[in-house]
This record gives C-alpha cells, structure tokens and sequence, in this order.
C-alpha cells in the first residue's frame, strides 16, 4: 500500500497503511506441532506480512505470509482486520492488495489454513474480494471485515482519510467465494474513515473514525441485502455503477465522548463477557462497554501528563483489537507520532501488544508481544478446533 497516504498532517487513517518492518519477537519456524485444541494464535497484518503469534508468552512468531517481492514473487500484500469464519474455522478474511500500484487492486483475500503446524502455518488463498471504490482523494484503502450467520461477508473500507466527503463503503458479499469475481451489493457509500466491523448478533456495527461523524454505528442484519439483485435488496447503482442497496439505514450507536475517551473509534472486538472494546487510536485509548453500549471503563489510556510527540505514547496508539476466549486484550499499536512532518505512524514504532486481567478484574498494564514493526493495523485471534 502507498505509504505517503500515512503522513498527512491530520490523518485519521493510519490504519489502511503498510509497509515493511522489523521485528524483535521470537521468531521459531521450526516447530513443526500441531496446535492443541484451544491454543490460541493472534494474527497481525505488518509491514505487508502476516505475522502470528502465540498468545502466551514467549509469543513465539511465524510470518506466515511474506509479502511480495523479489525473494518471494508468490508473497502476498497483508493488512486490515482479520476475521475468521465461525462456520469455516481454518477459513479467513484480511486485506489484500497485491500489485496495487501496477495490475493489482486492493481488496480481502480468502485466506484458508491448510496445515495448522505450529511456526510452520501454511495458508492458501482461495479467493478474493474486489470492488469498485469511490472517487476518493486519496488511494482506495481497505480495512474492515466480518461474517454473518449465514455466511455472507462484509467489508469497510476507508475512503478520504483526513479530509474531504465521507466515501469509504460498507459491502456485503455473497458466496460462492473462491474466485475473483465475486458478487457484492453496498449498503453504504459514505463512511467517514471506514474502519473496523464487529457482527453482533441481529446488528453490524462499524467504526468511523472521522469528524463530524466519528462514532460507532449500527445496521440491522434484516436490512442488508441477500443477493446483488433488485429481488434481494440491492435496487440501485452507485456513482461507479456498482450495484447499491438504497434503502439500508445505520444509527449512532456509540458516539464520541470526552468522558468515555473515545475519540477517533477504528478497532472493535467483543470479548467473552458480552462487551465491546473498541480502540481509539490517535488520543491512545482502548474503551469497555456493555453490549447495549454503555460505557464501563478505560482498558488503555496514555499516562497522565504524556503528549504525543516525536516518540509514541508509552502505551501506544491502538488500532486493531481482538479479544481472546480467556478475555485477554490484544492490540495494534500502530505508533503514532507527532512531528514537524505531520502526525502519522512512525519508522519503526509499530508493536504487538496484550492486555491482561488481575484476579479483581482490573487491566494490567500492557505487555508487548513484538516491536519494531511497520504500520501493524489489524488483529484477527484463532483458536486451534479439535
């Protein structure tokens, strides 16, 4: 992805950007076991490479998808939310956009594990999802993802990401999903920095991360369509041509709020609890709610006295989240800093990071997994079926 798209002075978008990266985790790429059943991984988009961990520590890396180059001309472009299918455990979404800037187009991969062998993953992709994409004054950026029950996909992406009109799209695909010519309606063409997609029961809700409509909104799953026709839903065209639902609706369901913290909404997860944790990433603070969105407390939140400048917040800036079965907190730090250059992810400054519990229930100050990386934007969490 173009890595300029990440230094604008007020850029909300920080998410949508890669590029390659260190790493300092323990990297083993030899073990050749297969999980446990319930070991849990957590997935990390990453300087264009797919990086997983175990979730424990040492948290033990593999980069299971090396992105394109040279050295490996069948690597693949990674970035964005990783949502894996609740029916099609081996089976996942995640930004792809391979050769974008020559014959390539961003879009998600259909991304399935085919041998589950600890530090030696080997994933395949089977399909991918490409749309058309609005008119947008900065390059098409793809983000957000999500299964419904039925297994209809989702996707967001983000649009105009510091200034201009809200263009980023919400999309629903439709199966089958292992070819490149994918059917697909939209029910939204004007998200305002597109970002992160939970499916919660009958709602959908999206992360916009862009004033005057930064929030959190709700969809009702009975609204979307249920094929690329006028007899499932999708009765109109956009300004591309592509088919669009014209009837589907979103409310505020979380909105910005000085007193919950939440600013700038782009990463969401729901943990075990029934809560929703949603990341806030440039005032670098993660948010608990109940599920009827209430707010219940700060998870993550700098130190009292730091300001973002030419170094990070001390506890970063998040981005992704995911939250594991045992309720651990998982995040992108993407490492936002503040410069005369402008405010974006700094070289190198991106990390992996967890957020556990004590026995109270209080969030312990978080430990990073891995450091050193480039634009790490989103997080998927896999646990080994058996």
């Amino acid at each position: 992805m173009v890595v300029v798209a990440c230094v604008g002075a007020t850029l909300l978008a920080a998410a949508a950007c890669s590029s390659s990266g260190s790493s300092k985790a323990e990297t083993d790429e030899s073990s050749t076991t297969v999980p446990a059943k319930g070991t849990t991984l957590v997935f990390n988009g990453q300087g264009n490479d797919l990086g997983v961990y175990l979730a424990e520590p040492p948290f033990t890396k593999q980069i299971a998808i090396h992105h394109n180059d040279e050295e490996h001309p069948d690597g693949l472009d990674m970035n964005g939310q990783i949502c894996f299918d609740p029916k099609k455990p081996n089976r996942f979404v995640a930004g792809e956009d391979t050769h974008q800037d020559t014959t390539g187009h961003p879009g998600w991969g259909i991304l399935e594990i085919t041998d589950p062998k600890a530090g030696q993953l080997k994933i395949e992709e089977v399909g991918k999802l490409v749309p058309t994409y609005q008119p947008s004054d900065d390059n098409p950026e793809n983000y957000g993802c999500g299964f419904l029950a039925d297994g209809r996909i989702l996707t967001s992406d983000v649009g105009n990401q510091a200034i201009g009109d809200g263009d980023g799209q919400l999309i629903v695909w439709f199966p089958p999903f292992e070819s490149r010519n994918v059917k697909y309606c939209k029910v939204d063409v004007h998200l305002t920095t597109g970002q992160g997609v939970l499916v919660d029961g009958d709602s959908v809700l999206v992360a916009q991360a862009r004033p005057p409509h930064n929030g959190v909104y709700k969809y009702a799953v009975a609204d979307l369509p249920t094929s690329n026709t006028p007899s499932g839903g999708c009765d109109g065209k956009d300004a591309t041509g592509a088919p669009l639902a014209t009837h589907v609706t979103s409310t505020l369901f979380i909105g910005p709020s000085p007193a919950t913290g939440l600013a700038t909404p782009a990463g969401i997860a729901k943990g075990p609890n029934g809560h929703l944790y949603i990341a806030s990433v440039f005032n670098g603070v993660i948010t608990e709610f109940t599920g009827d969105g209430k707010f219940v407390r700060d998870v993550l939140k700098p130190p009292a006295g730091e300001v973002l400048g030419e170094k990070p917040f001390s506890t970063g800036t998040p981005l992704g989240v995911g939250v594991a079965p045992d309720g651990s907190v998982y995040y992108a730090d993407i490492g936002i800093v503040a410069t005369s250059d402008g405010i974006g992810p700094g070289r190198g400054t991106g990390k992996v990071r967890r957020i556990t519990f004590d026995a109270s229930g209080n969030p312990k100050p978080p430990v990073t997994m891995d450091q050193g990386l480039a634009f790490p934007d989103g997080i998927g969490i896999w646990q080994a079926p058996g």
